[in-house]
C-alpha cells in the first residue's frame, strides 16, 4: 500500500509540473513513474547495484549514484526555478556591486523552456573555453506561467541581445559596435573570429527596466521619464559628477563608504578635483556639504555628444537630425508592444529593423523607399513580441539599452532574489568581504 501512497504522491507532482511545461508528449514520463514505483521491471538506473544482505557496498557506484542524483536535480532546478550568477561589472551599483553572487528567480516572470535541451549540465553557454551546448535540437520559444510579465522598475537578469556574435578573443566588447565604428572586415582582420550563438545562450546581463511594451520613454538631463511622468525616486541610481576639492583628494575611507569604485575615480591636480565621480544625489549632498569641497556638479551630455557617445554608438546608430540624443538627453522613443501594427518610414526603420530580422526572423529588403518583408512589399509591421528598454542603476558607467536597443521578452532570464555572497576585489580577503550585504533581499 505504501509504495501506492508513493506513486500517487510523485505522479500528481510530474502532472502539475507537465501542465505548466505545457508539452503533453512528456505525460509518457508516468509510465516510467509507474514501473519505478508499482512494477519494478526495468532497471532505470542501471549504474546501481544491488546488494545482497551482508554485502560490502561499492563506494565507486555510490558516489557515481549520489553525483548523477545531484546533476539530474540540480540542472532541473536551474532550468525552471533559480540559479547562480555573479555581477561582473560596476553597472548596477549602488544597487547590486561589482562581486555580488546572487540567486536568479525563475518563477515571478515564468521560466522559458529550454530551447537547446542538449547542453553540458551546470553550465549556461561555455565549458573550458568551448560551447557547452550542441544545436542538433532546438525547440521555439515558450515561456512557462509566472506570477507577472517584467515590470517597470524591476531589477531584471536577461540574454545580452547583441550577445548573438561574439569576438572570440575579445568576448566582453560588442562585436556590433566594433562593425560600426572599423568595418565589418576590420573587425575580423584585427578581432575575430567570431561565434554565433542562438537565442537564450547570450551572456547574462542584468538592469533595471526602466520601460516596458507600449511606453514612451525619454531621459532628459540625466532623469528618466516614462509616459511623461519622472521616474519614482531609487536610492542606488548614480550619475557621475565633477568634484572640485581644495587641492587634497577625498579621503579612501570615505569613498570605500560610499561603496565608490577604486576604478571610477581619478584624482586630477590639475582641476584640482575629480572630472567624473559616480555619486547619488543624497551622497552628493552629504559631499557637497565638507569644508574641502569647492564645488559639485552632475555631468550632462548635451548634443552633439562627445566621444566615445557619438550617434553611432547609441542606438539606433545613426548620424541624423532626426536622433539628437545623447546618453542624458535621449528620446523621445516608443517601446515596442506585441500586436500593435506600426508605418514603417525611413525615419522609424532604423529602430525597428532589427527586431524585424534578429529577434522575430522575417527577411526585410530596402529598395529605393519601398520595403519587403518575405518578399512581400509593404508599408507596415505587427510586432510578435513584447520589448524591454534596460539602463543600469550607475547611469555613466552602464552599456544598457541606450547603446544597444530593446530586449525581447523571450530574452528574459528572471530576477534577483538574493545576494547570497559578496566580495570587493580591490581589498583582500577576509576584510574583502562584504559582510552587510549577505542575505540581501530587497533591491531598490
Amino acid at each position: 500500500m505504501n509504495r501506492w501512497i508513493k506513486f500517487s504522491v510523485v505522479a500528481v507532482c510530474y502532472l502539475l509540473w507537465v501542465i505548466w511545461l505545457g508539452n503533453f508528449w512528456w505525460l509518457l514520463g508516468l509510465i516510467v513513474i509507474f514501473d519505478l514505483y508499482i512494477t519494478k521491471k526495468v532497471k532505470w538506473a542501471f549504474w546501481k547495484k544491488k546488494y545482497e544482505k551482508g554485502e560490502k557496498r561499492n563506494v565507486w557506484l555510490d558516489w557515481l549514484d549520489a553525483i548523477i542524483f545531484a546533476l539530474v536535480a540540480a540542472t532541473f532546478v536551474k532550468s525552471f526555478f533559480f540559479e547562480a550568477y555573479m555581477i561582473p561589472t560596476s553597472s548596477m551599483e549602488n544597487t547590486l556591486m561589482t562581486g555580488d553572487y546572487l540567486f536568479v528567480g525563475k518563477l515571478k516572470y515564468g521560466p522559458v523552456r529550454p530551447r537547446n535541451p542538449l547542453t553540458v549540465p551546470l553550465t549556461h553557454n561555455v565549458i573550458f573555453g568551448k560551447e557547452s551546448y550542441s544545436r542538433v535540437i532546438e525547440k521555439p520559444y515558450k515561456r512557462m506561467a509566472g506570477f507577472k510579465k517584467t515590470g517597470r522598475n524591476d531589477v531584471v537578469v536577461f540574454n545580452f541581445p547583441h550577445g548573438d556574435t561574439v569576438l572570440v578573443n575579445y568576448p566582453t566588447d560588442d562585436y556590433y559596435t566594433h562593425v560600426r565604428l572599423n568595418g565589418k572586415q576590420s573587425t575580423l582582420n584585427h578581432y575575430g573570429p567570431v561565434k554565433v550563438r542562438p537565442p537564450g545562450k547570450e551572456d547574462n546581463y542584468v538592469k533595471r527596466c526602466v520601460a516596458v511594451a507600449g511606453d514612451t520613454l525619454e531621459v532628459r538631463d540625466g532623469h528618466v521619464f516614462v509616459n511623461g511622468l519622472p521616474q519614482p525616486f531609487i536610492p542606488g541610481i548614480r550619475n557621475t559628477y565633477t568634484l572640485i576639492t581644495d587641492g587634497q583628494p577625498l579621503n579612501p575611507r570615505l569613498l570605500d563608504k560610499y561603496h565608490v569604485s577604486p576604478a571610477e575615480t581619478h584624482f586630477d591636480n590639475r582641476i584640482p578635483g575629480y572630472a567624473s565621480i559616480p555619486l547619488n544625489t543624497a551622497v552628493a549632498e552629504e559631499l557637497r556639504a565638507l569644508r574641502n569641497i569647492v564645488s559639485i556638479t552632475q555631468n550632462i551630455d548635451v548634443f552633439p555628444p562627445d566621444y566615445p557617445d557619438s550617434q553611432l554608438v547609441l542606438f539606433p546608430f545613426v548620424v541624423s537630425e532626426d536622433f539628437p540624443w545623447t546618453r542624458d538627453n535621449y528620446g523621445p522613443l516608443w517601446i515596442p508592444k506585441a500586436g500593435t501594427t506600426v508605418t514603417l518610414t525611413p525615419q522609424n526603420l532604423p529602430l525597428y529593423r532589427r527586431i524585424i530580422t534578429k529577434y522575430e526572423g522575417h527577411v526585410l529588403e530596402e529598395d529605393n523607399g519601398t520595403v519587403r518583408i518575405d518578399g512581400e512589399e509593404t508599408a507596415h509591421y505587427t510586432f510578435a513580441m513584447d520589448y524591454y528598454f534596460m539602463m543600469g542603476d550607475n547611469r555613466h558607467n552602464s552599456l544598457d539599452s541606450r547603446y544597444w536597443g530593446f530586449v525581447p521578452e523571450d530574452r528574459v532570464v528572471g530576477n534577483p532574489l538574493v545576494v547570497w555572497f559578496s566580495t570587493d576585489k580591490y581589498k583582500s580577503f577576509p576584510s574583502s568581504i562584504r559582510w552587510d550585504r549577505l542575505l540581501k533581499v530587497r533591491f531598490k
